[in-house]
């Protein structure tokens, strides 16, 4: 089969990978020059530099025969005179904090896309194709499709929800062993033809392969988005909150207690200082616009929104509040900038609102250091005599009043050693618990440890 993707960002770029893995000949398209020279240089560094994704760069440099990264739209139109399927990859994000998506992206792609299928074969449009949403769009974005295409004259097209339920770091891994995949349609051709495109998971025994209308496709990953963000808030603003107000209770005892109910389950209960990333706000988000658009009550949803910004809040509160620190002309170690490990991305990253908290607080130095986020992050905050960028973790913590783990890289679980050395007693701020192995001995050495999940931890003097 002949796949376009329009756009080549995380789920974009990924997508295609695993079709051109699975034999497909596939045409990825993008505005974005400096992206789409990395992703189709065949340098695994480069790629990992741009799309820090385990497997990405084995699979792209592996199959570069069979798929191609390109910003010239000529390509596009000439490829789609016997394309199979489009696969729409563009960015949808949130309005400010009103709930509602930013379609501007996905709409002048769609546009763009709609006058060129209007010149496929000709002028003919004798090839069938099909417009499959991978995008996160709202419920009702099929017929807004649909019409688009007719408005414009489009003939010979289906429409097709095909949401990817990827976990970014995990994200090839995920797309080459899906737990399920879905697929919203109305007609039995796009049926046959999705089929065709994802023929290794149609005939698994081990994937579950969904076939819906596209409203319950949209709606589904909506959803499933929700109720994971539900229980990461419940555990940070009720387990956690519980163990960190209740003297004697250590939270992974609590979590063992609850966990081994399977009823309940494990995912979801680890405690952090907030749930980021380009999906869980997002969606929910979005989910609670469309709900009260049309009439309905979405407060639970708004209530879990706030958790967990209030999450952050009350972490980044509890330094005044429980050692009495001014933050004022102090050095402050911010370790961790991704919104989460194995990845770049820096999207709705607790990192960027901890900075943007410190420089409200006047703090002399910001030291930062992350494994994989640092470029993406200085386009938000460069490099300036207040903040600073670090190669690794020691180096930033060097001369630091205050150290913020804000970031769950593994890594960082062995720094109690290192700290343990040093003659300064920093503060310890640990967003993420990753020195809760630790923390009796940190105590006893002197630090004063602020963690999610813990009453305040006083250190021995």
């Amino acid at each position: 089969m002949k796949i376009l993707y329009i756009g080549s960002g995380f789920v974009g770029a990924c997508s295609a990978a695993v079709s051109a893995d699975s034999g497909q000949e596939v045409l990825v398209y993008d505005i974005d020059e400096r992206k789409i020279e990395m992703l189709g240089s065949g340098d695994r560094d480069k790629i990992k530099n741009c799309l820090y994704e385990e497997g990405l760069g084995d699979l792209l440099v592996r199959n570069q025969e069979r798929i191609e990264f390109t910003t010239n739209y000529k390509k596009v139109e000439k490829f789609l005179d016997d394309c199979d399927a489009v696969l729409m990859c563009l960015p949808t994000p949130e309005i400010g904090e009103t709930g509602e998506s930013d379609l501007k992206y996905y709409f002048a792609a769609a546009e763009q896309l709609s006058k060129s299928l209007l010149r496929r074969n000709k002028g003919k449009q004798k090839k069938y194709i099909v417009i499959i949403n991978k995008s996160t769009v709202p419920i009702d974005m099929v017929n807004r499709t649909e019409e688009m295409m007719n408005k414009a004259g489009v003939k010979n097209y289906g429409v097709v929800s095909n949401p990817e339920f990827l976990v970014e770091g995990k994200a090839i891994q995920g797309s080459l062993h899906p737990d399920r995949v879905v697929i919203g349609a109305w007609k039995k051709e796009d049926f046959e033809i999705v089929r065709q495109l994802y023929q290794r998971f149609y005939n698994s025994t081990s994937v579950k392969y969904i076939e819906v209308n596209p409203k319950e496709a949209a709606a589904g990953k909506l959803l499933a988005n929700y109720y994971l963000f539900n229980k990461l808030a419940v555990c940070y603003d009720v387990i956690g909150r519980t163990c960190e107000t209740f003297s004697d209770l250590t939270f992974e005892n609590i979590r063992t207690i609850l966990t081994n109910d399977p009823r309940i389950g494990s995912w979801g209960l680890y405690n952090s200082l907030y749930a980021g990333g380009s999906c869980f706000i997002k969606d929910a988000r979005s989910l609670s616009h469309q709900l009260q658009i049309a009439g309905q009550n979405a407060v639970l949803i708004n209530e879990t929104y706030l958790a967990n910004k209030r999450q952050l809040e009350l972490f980044l509160s509890r330094t005044e509040k429980e050692v009495g620190f001014d933050w004022q002309d102090k050095k402050v170690t911010l370790l961790g900038l991704a919104f989460k490990q194995d990845t770049n991305d820096i999207r709705n990253t607790p990192s960027v609102d901890i900075v943007n908290f410190l420089l409200d607080k006047q703090v002399k130095e910001i030291n930062c250091y992350d494994l994989a986020a640092t470029e993406w992050f200085k386009k938000v905050f460069p490099e300036s005599n207040i903040i600073k960028y670090f190669n690794n973790e020691l180096a930033a913590i060097n001369s630091a009043e205050v150290i913020i783990i804000a970031t769950d890289w593994p890594q960082f679980r062995e720094l109690a050693d290192s700290l343990l050395q040093k003659k300064e007693r920093p503060i310890i701020m640990d967003g993420r618990r990753m020195l809760q192995h630790r923390y009796d001995d940190l105590q006893k050495a002197g630090f004063d440890i602020i963690a999610v999940g813990s009453p305040f931890i006083k250190g021995s003097k």
